[in-house]
């Protein structure tokens, strides 16, 4: 690709390369309009293509001529009417008074509507308030303004030219900015050799279904009402899995929303009938609110027999003990606490944060302290995984921006890779893992990874964890992520120390005054204190406040 800086029309070479992969990997999933437009957009002039993709590309749909302003289109009248002439674009739309506030700057406003502005002074909002009921008709733009010498586009294909992003991304949250930034190497990505056929989507239905969940969501978010929404929503799963994951947490989300609004029979119906990791807790909760304690104790019981996941286990600890004593059943006797060594600091209050402050604090000369949570393991998994991580599995891949796996929260991430994982995993054992950590931090440096971050892995932090921190205990570290990637790549402690002349670590895991540890980051200290690896709490208090 050209950079940008060199090429004034580099946003429409990759607009082509857009459109040249979806005609390549998506010809069967196409409508007829998708088709026809593909067909048709090379053959518009340079500047009429360069026009539309500069308002594909810009936020809205609404664009005043007169802001269009780029040497290398020129005349954006001319530019405009083979658009028109297609109907890409409507070059005299009929616009509400919102719509005409949008593209009037204050001034403007002022000369538009004179007198019937009570206030000149107000806000802009205000003034549409003001004026909602007097205006209530659309009109052309030099109706609502005839002194101004300007026209207004209205892009009529901006429905299309998303579902054209969405297949070629898989998503809607990455945009047309991923190829500039890729393009001025601020992002870089791993080159994957995945195949012509590797896409996103495999039938249109997946696609349509994609953007009606997405459709829904963004009503949801944006305050409709949740029951108009429901209606709408598939009642039962679907069959891709990737969709089904998005059907189910949207339902989550709207059940949240009628627990915490007190609806506790609607959110009930929605969380036992939901799939999203954490919904069946959410339901034994809301029948405890509803003093539903049997039902709520025999589904208690049938998740302890099969728990989702390891956070479910723990609350649904803490759970059974309180819902046999208000059903007047037997205790049950608590679990014993894990032992984890504890730190108290008495320390005087500063501007910075504790984790800092204590760092500082604890750090020697012969044992440096860095403050690094989540990020040192991720990023050792990461640099060691690294083949693992980007292998080619069909479906993973399919666009050249992927930071990462596509599946990479998916319940069978692992076991699609367990060969390539296993491969990986087995260097701890035989010492080539310092060798391939070396390598991929040296060859790799800066790639986009889900895992490593480059701006906290120093080399010096790498080297002294690669000397400091035993290969058994990195691998029970790798082993637990791989478990469960979504949950388990967070909760670690936020310090690690060093003693390098002895080939030695503790992680230490920081709260200041009146905080506590979080249910992530127990379950990451009980399993470090049930392998082995050196963990502590540090505990400050300021010392101001000490008796």
């Amino acid at each position: 690709m050209n950079r940008t800086l060199d090429n004034p029309l580099y946003y429409l070479d990759n607009f082509h390369r857009v459109l040249a992969w979806i005609a390549e990997r998506y010809d069967d999933l196409l409508s007829a309009d998708e088709r026809a437009f593909l067909e048709c957009f090379p053959s518009l002039p340079q500047a009429s293509r360069a026009l539309l993709v500069r308002m594909v590309m810009r936020k809205g749909n609404l664009f005043r001529a007169s802001k269009l302003r780029y040497g290398e289109i020129g005349d954006t009248r001319d530019a405009a009417l083979p658009l028109s002439a297609l109907g890409w674009i409507d070059d005299r739309p009929l616009l509400t008074l919102d719509q005409a506030f949008s593209l009037l700057s204050k001034p403007e406003i002022t000369d538009a509507f004179g007198d019937a502005l009570s206030n000149p002074q107000a806000r802009k909002a205000e003034q549409l308030d003001a004026l909602r009921e007097k205006y209530a008709h659309a009109r052309h733009f030099d109706a609502w303004h005839p002194a101004i010498e300007d026209c207004v586009y209205q892009v009529r294909i901006d429905a299309l030219c998303e579902r054209l992003r969405l297949m070629f991304f898989g998503n809607l949250h990455q945009d047309w900015t991923e190829f500039v930034l890729s393009d001025l190497g601020i992002y870089r990505y791993e080159k994957v050799a995945f195949s012509a056929s590797s896409r996103g989507f495999r039938v249109r239905e997946d696609l349509d279904m994609y953007m009606h969940l997405f459709r829904c969501r963004e009503r949801f978010e944006q305050g409709e009402a949740p029951k108009d929404i429901l209606g709408e929503i598939p009642a039962t799963a679907l069959d891709n899995d990737w969709l089904e994951r998005r059907r189910a947490r949207l339902l989550f989300q709207i059940a949240q929303h009628y627990e915490r609004a007190g609806s506790l029979a609607e959110a009930l119906a929605i969380y036992s009938a939901c799939s999203h990791s954490g919904a069946r807790l959410r339901a034994i909760r809301v029948m405890e609110r509803c003093e539903q304690f049997d039902s709520a104790l025999a589904l208690a019981k049938a998740a302890q027999e099969l728990p989702e996941d390891e956070a479910e286990r723990q609350q649904l600890m803490r759970i059974l003990p309180r819902l046999q004593r208000k059903l007047g059943l037997p205790r049950i006797p608590a679990a014993p606490a894990v032992p984890v060594p504890r730190i108290d600091l008495s320390l005087p209050e500063a501007a910075y944060s504790v984790e800092w402050l204590a760092a500082e604090h604890l750090a020697q000369d012969d044992a440096p302290v860095f403050y690094v949570e989540n990020t040192l393991i991720n990023s050792l998994f990461g640099l060691l995984c690294w083949n693992a991580v980007f292998a080619a599995v069909p479906g993973a891949f399919f666009h050249p921006f992927h930071a990462g796996p596509a599946d990479l929260h998916s319940t069978d991430f692992q076991q699609r890779r367990a060969a390539e994982f296993d491969a990986c995993l087995g260097q701890l054992d035989s010492g080539k893992y310092v060798q391939t950590i070396n390598r991929h931090f040296t060859e790799k440096s800066g790639i986009l990874s889900p895992f490593v971050f480059w701006d906290v892995l120093t080399e010096e932090l790498k080297d002294l964890a690669l000397a400091c921190i035993p290969a058994s205990h990195l691998r029970k570290c790798f082993e637990r992520m791989l478990r469960d990637i979504k949950a388990n790549r967070a909760g670690f402690p936020d310090l690690i120390q060093f003693w390098p002349a002895e080939k030695r670590y503790r992680m230490i895991e920081v709260k200041g005054p009146g905080d506590r540890l979080q249910d992530n980051q127990i379950r990451w200290m009980d399993y470090c204190a049930e392998h082995g690896m050196p963990v502590s709490v540090c505990y400050v208090q300021w010392a101001g406040d000490v008796a």
